[in-house]
């Protein structure tokens, strides 16, 4: 499975969530074989997980990569060097047994592969505490719990899909604009998904709003929604490259785009928060 930009900043959030086999629980999982690069082109950005355990990250800045492995807002990333943003790498990996394409909101064994492979080569050490953040608590707006017109509960077992697609199964079929089935796209200032959590939906919008946001909906199970705003500035992808969906002048704010579609709004609070401290990271030596 090859994904492109468009849907880039999704798929490393919610990167695939367990392996053929199973680790020892004394021991961190790793990957049997792994190639890291740095990426000093211009080229698109690329994930991708294939049968027999391949894992493919292009030209894709180490702070995301961290996001992914420890599931983490952007926000919450603290005390980390400017270079781990602005410079990219590729990344080539192989677990030792197939990997099960991404399942919304299901972290797994794939993530602490990835922070095994962080640790060995980047020397990446963390520890997390808490700190007292500006946030935004995700509330819904009727107290009755009734959902906006653009916002419905799921019918579709993504689980089984994409347990689907690691045995060389079908995929879903559609076309590059329409809603995923289990999944998000997001450029410009659109926004559709899939068979998600809303929390998934709380770390995109803390991309968007520059701040920590937590789901505060009480809300369980997985959601589709169709969501389009005029973004307050540039939209950027996960990995820094500018979106190239195109922007609707005329939109309503972010803001004002939850309260309409999906019934849910924004509450702005101070919270303690769960933040991952750098201790220490380094650039990779070359392979």
């Amino acid at each position: 499975m090859k994904i492109t930009s468009w849907s880039l900043l999704v798929t490393l959030l919610l990167v695939a969530h367990s392996a053929a086999q199973t680790a020892s629980q004394t021991t961190a999982p790793t990957f049997e074989v792994a190639s890291v690069k740095p990426n000093k082109g211009d080229g698109p950005t690329e994930t991708g997980v294939q049968p027999g355990g391949r894992v493919t990250m292009i030209n894709i800045p180490l702070r995301l990569l961290i996001r992914s492995a420890y599931q983490v807002q952007d926000e919450q990333i603290v005390d980390a060097p400017g270079w781990i943003s602005a410079e990219h790498f590729d990344v080539i990996a192989k677990a030792a047994g197939d990997v099960t394409p991404p399942t919304p909101g299901n972290p797994g064994l794939v993530q602490s592969m990835m922070r095994s492979l962080l640790a060995e080569r980047f020397k990446l050490a963390v520890h997390r505490e808490m700190r007292e953040f500006p946030a935004y608590a995700l509330e819904l707006v009727r107290r009755d719990g009734r959902l906006g017109p653009q916002l419905h509960p799921s019918t579709v077992d993504c689980t089984a899909i994409a347990a689907a697609r690691g045995r060389g199964g079908s995929q879903p079929t559609g076309s590059g604009i329409d809603r995923p089935q289990c999944g998000i796209r997001a450029a410009g200032g659109q926004m559709m998904a899939g068979g998600i959590p809303l929390s998934q939906l709380a770390t995109l919008l803390s991309s968007m709003v520059q701040r920590v946001v937590i789901d505060k909906t009480g809300l369980t199970g997985n959601f589709d929604f169709d969501l389009r705003w005029t973004p307050d500035r540039t939209p950027q992808g996960a990995s820094g490259i500018p979106a190239t969906a195109p922007i609707d002048p005329n939109a309503p704010s972010i803001f004002t785009a939850l309260q309409e579609q999906l019934r849910l709004r924004l509450e702005s609070a101070k919270s303690p928060v769960e933040v991952l401290v750098i201790d220490h990271v380094e650039r990779p030596a070359p392979d």
